[in-house]
């Protein structure tokens, strides 16, 4: 059973910062591709961003490319995104996803990735 937990969300004022970070137990490979996906009220959820486990390659959506980064601490089974620059659109539920077998054609796509955390909800004031 593999199980995800992330931490970090808040409520920030636009221009602010914050650090998501999401914790994994269980039997995972260092091989896997871990994503970020956020949903906000009425919309479907969608991709953010996600790394690789093997060469640590990394893809953003276009609307947080430059803001946002996305890392892995192998060691500590753990992946971060490290959002700066917010603005009031990034309000969401913010989820973490982990794919198994790493499918660099599927990497955005929700329904691709095998198990997910209970999402911490981030909050951008203007």
């Amino acid at each position: 059973q593999v199980h995800l937990v992330e931490s970090g969300g808040g409520l920030v004022q636009a221009g602010g910062s914050l650090r998501l970070s999401c914790t994994v137990t269980g039997r995972t490979r260092s091989s896997s591709a871990m994503g970020w996906f956020r949903q906000a009220p009425g919309k479907e959820r969608e991709f953010v961003a996600a790394i690789t486990g093997s060469a640590g390659s990394t893809y953003y959506a276009d609307s947080v490319k430059g803001r946002f980064t996305i890392s892995r601490d192998n060691a500590k089974n753990t992946v971060y995104l490290q959002m700066n620059s917010l603005k009031p659109e990034d309000t969401a539920v913010y989820s973490c996803a982990v794919q198994m077998i790493v499918a660099l054609w599927s990497i955005t796509t929700p329904n691709r990735y095998d198990y997910w955390g209970q999402g911490t909800q981030v909050t951008v004031s203007s």
